[in-house]
């Protein structure tokens, strides 16, 4: 796992391979091993190794085959099946890198050889013979890939941060990232906060050449959608078994140790089930427990699957102060503001995993896969809860508590008609009724409100997967959106903050061609979620961690903000600069505080958004 940059375009008063090197300066720790860069006429690349697959000088970036050259972040799990054509075909090899592997891969099938990779990846690519220049993502975007044009230059980069040291790119904010970030927590597709910075999106590739740029999907989620899949649940969990095995066995490859995220979830577990079912009991495991939790949080559940399984097991224990400066350190991590507090615990275990582990596998994709979520039961019930949505509605009215409220925000949501809004409003805790953005201004959002529409993701995505059922909806614009969008970064700047690379088996093409194509009633029905998975680990797995409550990164950020977070976050909020920058209602933000301290009223998801807001700004707008 490694970072990249690049320059393509006419050359500046400063030589292209001196900006590239000012650019990686910025990502150093995504590649603490090496550094190389490359330059041609009209491009300059530049790359930071973290070695992973063939340490030896072979393997390192960037790397030329004939006048092809690359700079590359990830893996190929499939490098090996691909290598072995490619040598029947004649193709000599000097190193065993999956690097390698794509090079030869485009130089004998063209861009549709790089269609071919399988894994997590994102890499810039030079064709010197075609004056050729790709930008290409995994389909999943699991890997990041940032760019902006600049006075007819095109910078690219694994952050935001390598971007922004190209050239003195303009830092103004984009109106509809912001009303998705002041709604969701993070801006959705290529948007980013700055207007001048794009994401290239997942299953897309950006190709350059003389007569033009372009930007095209080589890959949709459509394709995994219609796979034949099994129909009935014996069937079905044993293929699910299956695919999770293969998953986990080519993401175990690596010339480093590899180490598991085990959290004693049904996720996390599956993965490490798979792994000693492989035979790989050496298989290093790490739970991670922190000061602030309760009942010991993961730690007695993460144990017993480990001693379960005879896995080598590791407990690490992080104190949860100084949580100003880690704020800080995680908005200079993801170059935006970033709402998803457990980024927090990831960033600590990073920290405490950094120079000793290189390679750590991780749970995430699960619950999008197959249906871990809350709101999944909630559409699979859709019925009753439109029934009831009025009732409940009065109830809250005439009794005012956080219960009666959150049930009430749910089941509003549930009695939207339209699938774009009910999608949309399952996913945050802000509702129409008093939207987030009544801190602004009346002036402001009305400014706002015209340049913006924070729903409008989710009608693409809507009118995409029209047809399917409502889970079936909610479960393909997750992966759509909020993958890419917050659970995906949040991993990769945490880990890549501290030099680890994070693979995820569970969005393996091996398991989400399967999950995607499975029908609904197989993953949930009614209370119960990720049915399939469950079943498909019951033979290897104590029936405790398979049928427990969802366990997750419990982040106590609210409690935070009441007590050794309020005076901090109150100074910020209120901040002068940040208000008129943004437009805020003093006098509102000041009332959400109170609220919130005093328990009048939940404010706590409001609160931290704008807080991560306020110092992003401070950092990166002053």
């Amino acid at each position: 796992m490694c970072g990249f940059c690049g320059l393509y375009g006419p050359p500046a008063h400063e030589p292209p391979v001196d900006r590239v090197r000012r650019m990686l300066r910025t990502i150093a720790h995504r590649g603490p091993d090496a550094e190389g860069v490359f330059e041609d006429e009209g491009i300059a690349l530049g790359h930071r190794r973290l070695s992973i697959l063939d340490l030896s000088p072979a393997g390192d970036q960037p790397m030329s085959l004939g006048s092809t050259t690359v700079v590359y972040n990830g893996e190929s799990y499939n490098f090996r099946e691909l290598r072995d054509e490619l040598e029947r075909a004649g193709c000599r090899f000097r190193g065993h890198s999956d690097t390698e592997v794509l090079l030869h891969a485009y130089r004998h099938w063209g861009l549709q050889g790089l269609e071919r990779l399988e894994g997590l990846f994102a890499f810039a690519l030079w064709d010197g013979e075609r004056r050729r220049l790709v930008l290409m993502r995994d389909r999943l975007g699991i890997k990041p890939l940032f760019f902006a044009w600049h006075g007819g230059m095109l910078a690219f980069g694994s952050e935001i941060k390598a971007v922004l040291a190209a050239a003195p790119i303009e830092r103004a904010v984009d109106s509809q990232a912001l009303a998705e970030y002041l709604w969701y927590g993070n801006a959705f597709e290529d948007r980013t906060l700055f207007r001048s910075v794009r994401a290239l999106q997942p299953g897309h590739r950006m190709v350059v050449e003389p007569g033009g740029a372009r930007i095209e999907p080589w890959w949709r989620i459509e394709r995994w959608v219609a796979c034949e899949a099994p129909r009935h649940a014996a069937e079905a969990a044993c293929a699910v078994r299956a695919a999770v095995d293969r998953a986990v066995t080519r993401q175990l490859v690596s010339d480093v140790p590899v180490a598991l995220l085990l959290s004693g979830g049904v996720d996390s577990s599956s993965i490490a089930a798979s792994a000693a079912a492989g035979g790989v009991r050496s298989l290093l495991t790490f739970t991670i427990g922190f000061d602030y939790e309760k009942g010991g949080g993961e730690l007695p559940k993460a144990r017993a699957i480990a001693r379960h399984l005879g896995l080598d097991h590791h407990e690490l224990h992080v104190r949860g102060e100084g949580l100003e400066e880690v704020l800080e350190r995680l908005v200079d991590a993801h170059d935006e503001p970033f709402a998803d507090a457990a980024n927090i615990p990831l960033y600590l275990l990073g920290r405490e995993l950094h120079g000793a582990v290189k390679v750590l596998l991780q749970g995430d994709g699960g619950d999008e896969m197959f249906a871990g979520y809350r709101r999944y039961s909630i559409l699979s019930g859709l019925r009753w809860w439109r029934a009831a949505s009025w009732w409940i509605d009065a109830l809250a009215r005439t009794m005012p508590c956080s219960t009666f409220e959150r049930v009430a925000r749910v089941a509003a949501a549930a009695g939207q008609t339209h699938p774009a809004m009910r999608m949309a409003l399952l996913l945050t805790l802000e509702t129409l009724r008093d939207p987030p953005t009544a801190m602004l201004r009346p002036e402001v959002q009305a400014n706002l409100a015209a340049e913006s529409d924070p729903f409008a993701a989710f009608g693409r995505c809507a009118e995409r997967f029209r047809g399917l059922d409502p889970v079936r909806q909610m479960l393909l614009t997750d992966a759509c959106l909020q993958l890419p969008s917050q659970f995906l970064p949040k991993v990769d700047r945490a880990m890549m903050a501290h030099g680890i690379e994070a693979r995820v088996p569970l969005l393996d093409e091996q398991v989400g061609s399967l999950a995607t194509a499975l029908p609904t009633h197989l993953k949930v029905s009614g209370r119960q979620k990720k049915i399939v998975l469950r079943d498909a680990m019951r033979a290897r797995l104590p029936a405790g961690s398979l049928d427990g409550p969802k366990v997750g990164f419990g982040v106590p950020y609210e409690n935070w903000l009441r007590g050794s977070l309020h005076s901090f976050a109150r100074s910020m909020l209120l901040e002068p600069q940040f208000i008129e920058r943004f437009g805020f209602d003093r006098s509102r933000i000041e009332q959400a505080l109170g609220q919130h301290r005093s328990r009048k009223r939940e404010r706590g998801f409001l609160l931290w958004k704008l807080l991560q807001l306020s110092i992003w700004s401070r950092r990166y707008l002053s």
